[in-house]
Parts: C-alpha cells; structure tokens; sequence
C-alpha cells in the first residue's frame, strides 16, 4: 500500500481528503477550460474584433503620446484632439483597407468563373502522363464539383469584412476615450501602487513585443507582395495585384502562410498560362522570393526580440486556427507572446514560459514604465526603501 492511501475492512483503497481535493480541481479545471473555449468560439466574431481594436490601439498610443506633446509655439496638442485624430485615421485605413479586399474579392470571383473550364481541363492536363484514360476520368470527376458554389460562399463570407470594421472602429474609439484613466483604475483595482506599476510594467513589454513583431511583419510581407506583383506582372498574368495582396496577407501567418501563398501563386499561373514548365517557373521564383526574404531579411530585422519556440508557434497555429479559423492563426503569435511573458512573472507557471521560449529562456525583465502625471499615477515608496516606524 502507498502511502497516504486508507485501506478499508473490505481490502479496497480509498483515496484520501488531498488525493480527492486535486482530482476535483483537476476536474474543475477541465471543465472551466470548456466553459472558456465554448465562450471563444461562441463570441468569436466579438472578440476577434476586440483583440484587433487594442493592437490597433496600442499601436497608436505612443504615437499619440508623442504628438501631444509637440508644440507649434505657445499652441499645444491635447490628448484629446490627438485621439480623435487617431481614431479618424485608423478609421479611414480600415474602411479604405475593407473596401480594397472587398474590389479584389469581386475580381478574384470574376475572373475565377471565367477560368473554371480551363483551371479543370488545366488540373486534368497535368495527369496526363498517366494515360488518356486517367486524364479523362480526372476531367469527369473534376467536372462533378460545383466550383461556383463553393467560389460564391467564399465570397459571401468576405462581406464579413465590412461589419468587422465597423466594430473595431467602434472599440478603438472607446479605447481611445478610457486611456487617460488606465493608470489610475489599475492602482485601485490592484490597491498597491508598487504592485499597480510592475503589472504596468508587464503590460508595456507585451504591448512593445507584439508592437515590434506586427511592424516586423507589415515591412518584410510587404516587400514580398510587391516582388511577387512584380513576377505576375512580368509574365503578363492576370491577378497580380489580387496574388500581391493574398501574399502580403498570408505572410503574418508563420511558418505556414508563405507555404500557402507560393501553392496558390503557382497553381493560378499553371491555370492561366496553361503551361506546366512556366507556371514551375513562377512557382520557383515566388519559392525563392519566400525564402530570401523569410530567412535572410527577417530574421535580421527580428533578431532575437521575441525568442519563441517553433514547436509552440505550430501549436498556437493549430488551435487558435480551430477556435477562431484563418483569423485565429494570424493572431496566434501576438496571443502566444502575451501568454509568455504573463507567465513568466508568475512562478507556479513560470515551466509554460520556458517551453514556449526557444531557448527555455523567457525574458524576465520589467522594462521601466514611462513617467506618470501626478494625477493618473501615485507611485508609492519602494517596499525595500521604507523605515519601519519608531
């Protein structure tokens, strides 16, 4: 018998009072990851939309703090006019952003209908070194497959695009109108200014990792759409300014998108050329832009600033791709970025921040926080600096 274990009269083992009390929080705790993974898929759309209101806020509100202290001689900036200003210009980007995918969606739709024939006769055509017989039977199946249909949903699908604006606008815009009140509402809802500045502390170094990384992405994705605009355009292919967008898009997913973007990018110049030998010509020129920019320009500008594991970024991948779709997996990484240096400032799971750093190495540090004003901030003696009383 092991100890800590009751034996009945009967010979069989009952479990002690503590054995009982972690298996019932065990079990309380699976069902509460339930409960929570039940509310993530229910109000995705919501919370999809909140999570791209604070990184699009907290993208600006340095640079916000930065124009209101500009002066144009005795005339000063507020707060006040610098976030109405802000949420005017992310305003107009997003509409502006929307209304582009939504032209590109239409002319993707469009010229997609007009090449169905083709892209099937074209899928078929590249078995043919199988034998007529199999081209034919690929052609008949391929044939069976209502490919308007399912072009027409995706399609619909994109109309979502427009309402989720909206609703980011909308959450930035109250973000933006609560910011002067952040400090002061974390000192009392901790009740300890010592205590309220190192969660601050923690809060800025997620905000200035993720901050980092989208910038990052945003210039080397960028740079790729373009060059793989500048190849379509070079062969003539319709659909260039639609392939330089969905690269430039699907680069933020790591590791996967830019996988994802090459098939597509050779698979539409193998449907339009017709040709097998110049459409791998364009599929290797896409590859190799893919891996110059991904291992040469990227990882120079990155560096070492975020350190997280390849294994939990596949992971990450994974399940925010099942709970929130393709969205989940573009906001995979700022989430597990988040999750890293959270716990790492918290020792019972301090082990979760190792395994997902790449070195089992998590970034410890509280970078120091920007000066407060007196009246959003009382900062408190350090504990270590106090004199007990006489």
């Amino acid at each position: 018998m092991e100890p800590g274990q009751d034996t009945g009269a009967s010979g069989t083992t009952r479990l002690t009072f503590g054995e009982k009390f972690r298996l019932q929080t065990w079990l309380l705790g699976v069902i509460a990851f339930g409960i929570v993974l039940y509310m993530l898929i229910a109000a995705k759309f919501v919370l999809i939309s909140l999570f791209i209101a604070i990184i699009l806020f907290s993208l600006t509100s340095d640079a916000i703090n930065s124009i209101a202290r500009l002066r144009i001689g005795p005339i000063g900036i507020s707060n006040g006019v610098a976030s109405v200003v802000a949420v005017l210009l992310i305003a107009s980007a997003l509409l502006s952003l929307a209304g582009l995918v939504l032209a590109q969606v239409n002319m993707v739709v469009t010229t997609t209908l007009t090449y169905t024939d083709q892209a099937q006769r074209a899928i078929a055509q590249a078995f043919s070194w199988m034998g007529e017989d199999v081209e034919q039977a690929v052609l008949a199946s391929m044939r069976t497959i209502e490919f308007s249909g399912y072009i027409r949903t995706a399609a619909g699908q994109a109309g979502n695009i427009l309402s989720g604006a909206v609703l980011v606008i909308l959450f930035v815009g109250f973000l933006f109108a609560e910011r002067l009140w952040f400090s002061t509402k974390l000192v009392n809802l901790i009740g300890d200014a010592d205590q309220a500045e190192r969660v601050g502390g923690i809060i800025g170094s997620i905000i200035r990792s993720v901050n980092y990384y989208l910038l990052v992405k945003t210039f080397v994705s960028a740079i790729t759409g373009a060059l793989v605009f500048g190849v379509m355009t070079l062969f003539g292919l319709e659909l260039a300014a639609a392939m330089g967008i969905l690269t430039f898009v699907l680069n933020f997913i790591p590791n996967l998108g830019s996988i994802f973007a090459t098939v597509i990018v050779g698979l539409v110049a193998y449907v339009q050329v017709a040709d097998l030998g110049t459409a791998l010509m364009i599929f290797a020129l896409a590859g190799a832009i893919q891996f110059s920019v991904g291992n040469v320009i990227d990882p120079m500008l990155m560096g070492r600033a975020l350190r997280l594991s390849s294994f939990g970024i596949i992971i990450s991948l994974a399940f925010w791709g099942l709970v929130w779709g393709v969205v989940g997996m573009f906001l995979a990484v700022p989430i597990m970025v988040g999750v890293m240096i959270v716990c790492s400032h918290i020792p019972p799971l301090r082990p979760v921040a190792v395994l997902l750093s790449r070195e089992g190495l998590p970034d410890t540090r509280i970078p120091p926080t920007p000066a407060r004003s007196a009246d959003t901030l009382v900062r408190a003696e350090p504990r270590h600096s106090r004199k007990p009383a006489a």
